[in-house]
């Protein structure tokens, strides 16, 4: 039994020896707990060590155990010829005779060229140039495995007979050794390429400059023939080209250029050396004794004149001669530098000084001219000085020496010389006698002191402007004493003044007045005013203040209203006078205030007015009805048709039907029909409800003369009841196409730009018409009614619309009004 799978055996005697090799897999699966470990088979458990194992068994792999194939042919691996041990020892003599080949005598095309790294590759290629031939034993080993490694290349995409990568661009055929002719080092026999590298990597097409540089490269490691010295080369410098490699070099930081002076001893060579700064160093290969002396050849001669010190020396003193020419061309720019700064800087201090001068001496009118003030001011000078000559000299400030006037402490010299004259002035001033007293030159005075600078009239600083500080000290305390004595029923006065006034004091000054001063005191006013017991109204002394205090008014309102409900309890329609006080209150209350202020206490006693109302068609008294139509103009339209429909045209139809029964006379009729229509108003018989009952007359009234057809009929009644029913229509239908076309011309001047056919058809398209011009939401309430009414919401606001008339939920009741008086109050 052999013992070759434990022993190797030598190919010459025949010698087994232990395999003690490490191999890479003990390596790798030394310290692997879970490595594949070799099963014992049946054959070693039989024998033991004598068992005869496959070299493939000896370490575990993909193909798990397999059995040795003795029937597949052998192969060997060429390893070259063994040569016997006489014809190693000639060749080994051989190598030592034989010289060095030198590179020249090389072959061209052994010289190694540049590789060109992909050139002849493109992406769409199959495969390198030189890699058309197939391998044709390429993987045979596989027939002793089950051929894992060529699956795996298989189904990643590899096609035998191709490359590998993405675009098939690896090499084909393996690569090829080339056995080197001697022991040389690498390239020292020439090329070492093979045909098929020369084929996948060509070499680069200019073989010329590749030759060049590599003998140039090569000459620099070979010796003079000649055994001698090279001649050293000098260069000479111009003074130019010395300073402008000066200007090059000159920005230095501050430790360079102190390293640049330090004492350098350089003792690296034969002999010591000193150097002056650290930059000559960088040109001590210049020194021309610097390489050893080279021993003499035998054809060289010797040099007849060789002093390496003195060569030393004048170098040193080029050197040191170069560097002082820079430094002075450094030192000459940086003085030219000085010369125009300082040039620059007499321009500038000249400027300087005389713009200093020029102030100085403005300063100096100015404070002769102030000292002049001052002294005209003491109490001792025959020349005192006047409100308007001192108002004359700050506008000789301001003109002549503006910018001295604007900078000085115009709010210290204002205290000092304007306030003491500006007392004296208003001394004995009374503002309600003369408002306009001291208006004109206050007007100066603001415009020489008042900053411009302060936009803001709220909250001033009184220390940044003299003149609201003049206005807040000098002139308020007058307007306190006489706000402080004033009656505010007589308010003419006190509004004239404030009205001269309003356009010169500062804003805040005024609304100080207006909020501190005159609001209390009319508010107090109204809280004692009785609308029963005096005899001056209201409004003769309240509306005068709506120009000047306007929106301050409005806390004022609402006792006045209140006071005037509580007038009104037990007031008659038949007395004018409580339309006199209302009347002029309808513009100053809001629409919607004002409405319900009707609505609460007005209608209602008109309503009871037509109650009382008695329609006789023989004798009629019209006093009530007159009292109810005068406030036509202060009720709105919508109440004013509420009020007739419920108490006025039920009775009226009633006295109609009867009086139709009874065999009238239709002109009488007629004359009554058309006398009671000409009390109304346009706007009032505009109305659809108004309308809707005059036609309803003329339908009875039609009813009734078709009706009595056996008994006596009035010649022509039939005809003058169609005539006249006929007119009153077609009056009617001209008014509405009227008024359509008023509302579409106003509509057109507004610029909303509808069309004719775009114009609402009803009052809820005008409704909703508004909405939109207002960013108003309209829309209906689902679900919600009110009496049948469907409900929606105008902004926030709930209405209903019944017959053309808006109705808004109040309180308690559902209160009827105005579209603007809706739009005001949706916003």
């Amino acid at each position: 039994m052999s013992m070759s799978h434990l022993y190797g055996t030598d190919g010459e005697d025949g010698v087994e020896m232990e395999n003690f090799e490490v191999s890479d897999w003990d390596l790798q699966n030394e310290f692997n707990p879970h490595r594949q470990r070799h099963r014992q088979t049946k054959e070693e458990a039989t024998y033991g060590v004598w068992a005869e194992r496959d070299s493939d068994e000896e370490r575990p792999s993909f193909g798990g155990k397999r059995s040795r194939d003795y029937s597949a042919p052998v192969n060997f691996i060429s390893a070259g010829l063994k040569k016997s041990a006489a014809e190693e020892v000639s060749e080994e003599d051989s190598d030592e005779d034989e010289k060095p080949v030198k590179q020249e005598e090389a072959p061209k095309e052994f010289v190694p060229k540049k590789l060109k790294t992909g050139g002849n590759f493109k992406p769409s290629q199959k495969g390198f140039v030189g890699g058309t031939k197939s391998f044709v034993d390429f993987g045979s080993w596989e027939r002793h495995t089950k051929g894992i490694g060529q699956k795996l290349l298989q189904k990643m995409g590899y096609v035998p007979g191709r490359g590998l990568g993405k675009n098939a661009q690896g090499i084909i055929n393996p690569i090829e050794a080339k056995q080197r002719k001697g022991k040389g080092a690498v390239g020292a026999y020439g090329s070492e390429r093979t045909s098929q590298s020369l084929q996948d990597f060509p070499v680069v097409d200019s073989e010329e400059e590749a030759e060049e540089e590599f003998q140039k490269d090569l000459s620099q490691w070979r010796k003079d023939p000649n055994g001698g010295k090279k001649k050293p080369k000098y260069s000479y410098k111009t003074v130019e080209e010395l300073k402008a490699k000066g200007r090059i070099n000159k920005k230095l930081s501050a430790p360079q250029k102190e390293l640049s002076q330090v004492k350098v001893i350089d003792m690296t060579g034969r002999e010591q050396k000193v150097y002056y700064s650290y930059s000559q160093i960088s040109h001590k290969h210049n020194i021309p004794d610097d390489s050893p002396q080279q021993p003499l050849g035998k054809d060289s001669k010797p040099q007849g004149f060789a002093l390496p010190e003195l060569e030393h020396n004048l170098q040193l003193l080029i050197d040191i001669t170069e560097q002082e020419i820079i430094q002075n061309d450094r030192q000459l720019q940086y003085e030219r530098d000085m010369v125009v700064n300082l040039t620059h800087e007499i321009q500038k201090m000249s400027e300087v000084l005389s713009h200093e001068e020029k102030a100085i001496n403005n300063l100096s009118k100015v404070l002769e001219m102030v000292e002049e003030c001052e002294r005209r001011m003491q109490p001792s000078c025959e020349n005192p000085l006047s409100l308007d000559e001192c108002a004359k000299i700050f506008e000789t400030l301001q003109d002549k020496y503006y910018e001295e006037y604007r900078m000085s402490d115009r709010v210290d010299l204002a205290v000092a010389i304007v306030y003491p004259l500006m007392k004296d002035y208003f001394k004995n001033w009374d503002p309600l006698k003369d408002c306009t007293y001291g208006t004109e030159i206050i007007a100066k005075w603001k415009s020489l002191l008042e900053n411009d600078q302060l936009l803001s009239h709220s909250g001033q600083d009184l220390s940044t402007d003299a003149f609201h500080r003049l206005m807040w000290e000098i002139w308020m305390p007058y307007v306190r004493n006489i706000v402080a004595q004033w009656q505010p029923r007589n308010c003419g006065s006190m509004v004239d003044f404030l009205d001269s006034w309003v356009n010169i004091v500062p804003v805040w000054i005024l609304d100080n007045i207006l909020d501190q001063l005159i609001f209390p005191k009319l508010q107090k006013e109204v809280e004692s005013w009785n609308p029963l017991t005096d005899t001056v109204p209201i409004h003769s002394w309240i509306h005068p203040w709506l120009p000047l205090m306007q929106a301050r008014l409005e806390p004022l309102y609402s006792p006045i209203r209140n006071k005037l409900a509580n007038a009104l309890q037990k007031w008659h329609p038949s007395d004018s006078s409580a339309k006199l006080i209302l009347q002029p209150w309808k513009d100053v209350f809001t629409p919607g205030s004002w409405e319900a202020f009707m609505v609460k206490n007005i209608v209602p006693k008109l309503g009871l007015c037509l109650n009382e109302l008695i329609i006789n068609p023989h004798q009629q008294h019209m006093d009530a009805f007159y009292w109810v139509i005068d406030w036509e103009g202060m009720i709105s339209v919508s109440s004013l048709v509420g009020l007739l429909e419920k108490h006025f045209f039920p009775k009226w139809l009633q006295v109609l039907c009867s009086w139709l029964s009874n065999s009238p006379n239709y002109e009488e009729i007629t004359k009554w029909y058309l006398g009671w229509k000409s009390m109304f108003s346009d706007q009032v018989l505009a109305h659809p409800s108004i309308k809707d009952k005059f036609n309803e007359a003329l339908d009875i009234m039609n009813r009734a003369v078709s009706s009595s057809v056996g008994g006596y009929m009035q010649p022509g009644a039939r005809e003058n009841i169609a005539y006249l029913t006929h007119t009153e229509r077609r009056k009617d239908f001209q008014y509405e196409a009227m008024q359509e076309r008023r509302e579409a011309e106003n509509m057109a001047q507004r610029g909303i730009g509808m069309a004719a056919s775009s114009v609402p058809m009803n009052f809820k398209d005008l409704i909703q018409t508004k909405a939109e011009e207002h960013n108003i939401v309209f829309m209906p309430v689902i679900g919600k009614r009110h009496e049948g009414k469907q409900l929606y919401t105008f902004g926030r606001i709930v209405i209903y619309i019944d017959r053309g008339v808006v109705f808004v939920q109040g309180e308690k009741t559902w209160v009827p009004t105005s579209l603007q008086s809706l739009i005001d109050m949706a916003k």
